[in-house]
């Protein structure tokens, strides 16, 4: 009987009940009938008392055959039905849950009972369904996962190339100085060249580290004012600017208040003032103000071409038209604006203007 399938197990246990509810109640009939004391009438009117024993046992011997089949085909048919009706939406059950071991998309209990069958299905369909967005949750992870560990590979890739090129620099002036070449025997003249090297090395250094620790610490939100941090990160850009007689613009609301991580929006706004200031020549002028919740930062200058602007957020890149250190940077500020502003699901866009020409800056806070 362990063996047997669900519908023939039902089937089974319900039949024999059956059939022991039947084969109880004719025997009780059988031995219980022929005991039976009733009275006769007559066509005088007397009431006679009298035992009818053989009489009602042989008539319950003639019904019993009659009895008993009807009985026996009955349970079978009651046994067939409720064992279908208890077997059929179990069975569905198991056939999707089969399919949901496969985690086949599609797979659904189609259990339209509503009673704990039918509860049993709906919870079933709950759990797969949760199972199905955990499932898409983690790999999303995985593949955020997997985007950081390949970004993070191209950094440090990047990153030796960009260190290597200083170093090769010192190292051979270095010899040069120890050797005694004729042009580097000079100390006092060489000696400062090797102390910038040094302190590009330092700079970059640093610049990557900061970089490096972009995504290791996620800041919380709070309560800001925007225009108050803004006017506390030009003033230095300003006196910048007034030092290389570019016109440096702040036209701000009182206030405007945000909820988002302060420091990440300051590092991020710190290094595209940076940009501007550093890309901006003499005479022209860099412009920060907000226009409804988008905060605008524009600098005139030489308009960057398109197709250059998305390599611009790429670690160490650098344009043909700047590419030396002095001019051009460590071509980390992009990508640590980039990578701040994406961090805080912060959308921004960086475009060129025609007038007058230079770039804008634009994020939505």
């Amino acid at each position: 009987m362990k063996r047997l399938k669900l519908f023939p197990k039902i089937f089974f246990y319900t039949l024999g009940i059956m059939l022991f509810i039947v084969t109880i109640t004719h025997g009780l009939i059988y031995l219980l009938a022929p005991r039976m004391q009733f009275a006769l009438s007559t066509r005088d009117g007397i009431y006679v008392g009298i035992n009818q024993a053989k009489f009602v046992t042989e008539a319950v011997e003639k019904a019993l055959p009659f009895s008993v089949g009807c009985s026996l085909l009955i349970s079978v048919a009651c046994s067939l039905l409720f064992s279908k009706a208890i077997a059929e939406p179990i069975k569905k059950i198991s056939a999707s849950t089969g399919q949901m071991m496969k985690l086949e998309r599609g797979a659904n209990c189609t259990v339209h009972t509503k009673d704990e069958i039918g509860m049993l299905g709906q919870n079933v369909n709950d759990l797969y369904a949760n199972l199905l967005s955990t499932i898409e949750h983690l790999e999303r992870e995985k593949e955020a996962v997997r985007d950081m560990e390949r970004a993070k590979a191209e950094f440090l890739r990047a990153a030796s190339h960009e260190l290597k090129t200083p170093v090769t620099a010192l190292n051979a002036t270095l010899e040069n100085m120890i050797l005694g070449v004729e042009k580097y025997q000079d100390y006092a003249a060489r000696l400062p060249e090797c102390k910038e090297i040094v302190e590009q090395l330092s700079g970059m250094i640093h610049e990557i580290l900061e970089a490096s620790k972009l995504n290791l610490t996620a800041e919380l939100p709070k309560p800001m004012d925007v225009p108050e941090m803004l006017k506390q990160l030009c003033e230095p850009y300003q006196l910048i600017a007034a030092a290389h007689q570019i016109t440096f613009s702040v036209d701000l609301p009182e206030q405007f208040p945000a909820v988002l991580p302060a420091g990440s929006l300051r590092k991020a706004v710190s290094n595209i003032l940076a940009n501007a200031v550093a890309y901006t020549e003499a005479g022209n002028t860099v412009s920060v103000y907000m226009d409804g919740r988008f905060l605008v930062i524009e600098n005139e200058c030489e308009p960057i071409p398109d197709c250059e602007i998305p390599r611009l957020f790429e670690p160490f890149y650098r344009p043909d038209f700047s590419r030396s250190r002095e001019s051009g940077g460590n071509g980390l500020g992009l990508y640590i604006v980039d990578t701040l502003l994406s961090s805080m699901d912060i959308s921004y866009a960086f475009l060129p203007m025609e007038s007058p020409p230079g770039m804008r800056f634009t994020i939505h806070l």
